[in-house]
């Protein structure tokens, strides 16, 4: 099949690159040239394992290419999909539909024939419909159906997540719109993954009530973590033995500084707005943001208790800036709150992350970056491991112990084991929830 893919952000690029590698035809659209020049070239904007190569696997096969010209890409194509940024509007919690709206006009303006119009990007419950209407608007002889597909993409496991689903949950209304669908993702039906064909509000609504349990989950073991702390209990012991009932399950209950990224904190914002408009108020959900901001905060008063009181004039080396491991992407991360206020606070701050550098340069002013952890805890007053990375896991913790002026951790992915730590030559050992 010709598929359009409107928008080379991570959800397009990804999207895009796995259907080609299902057989189909793709062209990537993008009005950003300079973007789709480095893709064409065989350059990939952003960090995710596996997806150059994947790239460059579909291009040498003619399966997959980009361009600027979006009514070329939408001639012939039997589905096209819009994966456009769907950003927290400034203020007041809405998802800004700007660019959705924009693609839909013009996707109207382009269509030669009949095609599904995909609404790839996380949306507000009724926005496939306003799809609908705008793309009427901008040619009322238009031949189409539109249809919900949101994505479930794990960053640092979108290709294997889009290859190997839990499912594929698609909102459509006519039978023309849902063989279309049906053929799309034929190579994965054909291997059993389970296909969810549901109306549009209830595509919408599945993709925010998702993340919004998901992002219920992080916070809740977070706050069992702050009482862990209170009353002498482990939180990797209570998170295990919750975790095994299988009505909760295991994942996501893994307590830290709180969650971020691209996903949770937009859509956790657009869920409660949502819930205002039809005053029916998401009162769980507004408390899961209300936390986990608090959360980011209990742990700049973890770092700065172990600091005894005081980061002034400390030197402090942080590992890991992105919001999560296998990813450079820094959105809502929590660094972005924990090191602004220990830089302000007057401590000298070091930074080692092995993708972060990129946007980090920019987003976080007033720090040193250094190549790795050895050299970020050379001198150092307090080491802080904020992101989980591979490489952060297996440290010589005496080595560090050894580099450091004072060697203390502020775990806050509970990584290590306290004795462990103490052990290798570390003086104070902070966890979360420990």
């Amino acid at each position: 099949m010709r598929i359009a893919m409107i928008g080379t952000g991570y959800v397009g690029l990804v999207s895009g690159t796995c259907f080609s590698d299902f057989g189909h035809d793709v062209v990537c659209v993008d009005r950003d040239a300079a973007k789709i020049a480095r893709l064409t070239a065989g350059e990939v904007p952003i960090f995710e394992p596996g997806l150059e190569a994947l790239l460059a696997k579909n291009v040498a096969a003619g399966r997959l290419t980009f361009t600027t010209d979006l009514a070329q890409a939408v001639d012939g194509a039997e589905a096209v999909f819009i994966a456009v940024g769907t950003p927290t509007r400034r203020g007041d919690g809405h998802a800004d539909l700007t660019y959705v709206m924009d693609a839909a006009a013009e996707i109207g303006r382009a269509l030669t024939g009949y095609a599904v119009v995909v609404t790839k990007s996380t949306v507000p419950v009724g926005t496939n419909r306003k799809v609908a209407e705008a793309i009427i608007a901008a040619n009322p002889q238009a031949q189409f159906d539109v249809a919900s597909n949101p994505e479930f993409l794990r960053e640092g496991a979108a290709i294997d997540d889009f290859m190997h689903p839990d499912r594929v949950v698609v909102g459509v209304e006519s039978d023309r719109a849902k063989k279309v669908m049906a053929e799309l993702y034929r190579p994965l039906s054909l291997r059993e993954f389970p296909m969810v064909y549901t109306g549009l509000e209830s595509a919408e609504m599945i993709k925010y009530a998702a993340n919004a349990f998901l992002a219920t989950k992080i916070t809740f073991i977070n706050e069992i973590a702050a009482l862990c702390e209170r009353v002498g209990a482990d939180v990797k012991a209570v998170s295990k033995g919750i975790g095994m009932d299988g009505r909760i399950g295991d994942k996501f209950l893994h307590a830290g500084p709180g969650y971020g990224g691209s996903c949770f904190p937009k859509d956790t914002k657009a869920l409660a707005r949502i819930g205002q408009e039809h005053a029916m108020p998401m009162q769980i959900v507004e408390t899961v943001i209300k936390v986990n901001e608090e959360m980011k905060r209990r742990m700049i008063d973890k770092i700065v208790d172990l600091c005894d009181g005081s980061v002034r004039d400390k030197t402090i080396a942080i590992l890991g800036v992105t919001f999560k491991p296998n990813t450079d992407d820094m959105r809502d991360a929590p660094s972005l709150t924990i090191i602004p206020a220990l830089v302000g606070a007057g401590a000298r701050v070091r930074v080692t992350d092995p993708q972060g550098r990129h946007e980090g340069e920019a987003l976080l002013p007033g720090v040193k970056w250094m190549e790795n952890p050895y050299q970020a805890a050379s001198g150092a007053d307090l080491l802080v491991l904020l992101t989980e990375w591979n490489e952060f896991r297996g440290l010589d913790l005496t080595k560090l112990a050894r580099k450091m002026a004072t060697p203390q951790m502020a775990d806050l992915r509970n990584i290590y084991d306290r004795g462990e730590v103490l052990e290798a030559g570390f003086t104070r050992y902070g966890g979360v929830g420990r």
